[in-house]
């Protein structure tokens, strides 16, 4: 992304995409300020990938969060399932 710290993401994130996914979010934790994932062209997140996402969150500062714009629903289902009370996490759309 040009205009803020994020990603954009297509596919689906499993198992052959773990290592990707998990490399893109240490990168985009370290920087400052909240960090985006535009994620409408993903098709399907698995609960460990979700996990990944919910342990980056955790990492970041006080007052940081991860934005995730229109996640599939196996994303927002494992967020809502295993970590209702994340707050570093936003989903949008």
């Amino acid at each position: 992304m040009t205009d803020r710290l994020g990603a954009r993401a297509a596919g689906e994130i499993g198992l052959r995409a773990r290592t990707e996914w998990r490399d893109v979010l240490e990168r985009l934790t370290r920087q400052d300020g909240d960090v985006y994932l535009e994620l409408s062209g993903i098709t399907f997140v698995d609960v460990a990938a979700a996990s990944e996402l919910a342990v980056a969150a955790q990492r970041l500062g006080a007052g940081r969060r991860i934005v995730v714009d229109r996640p599939p629903s196996s994303l927002r289902r494992a967020l809502r399932i295993f970590w209702p009370d994340l707050t570093a996490i936003e989903v949008r759309g």
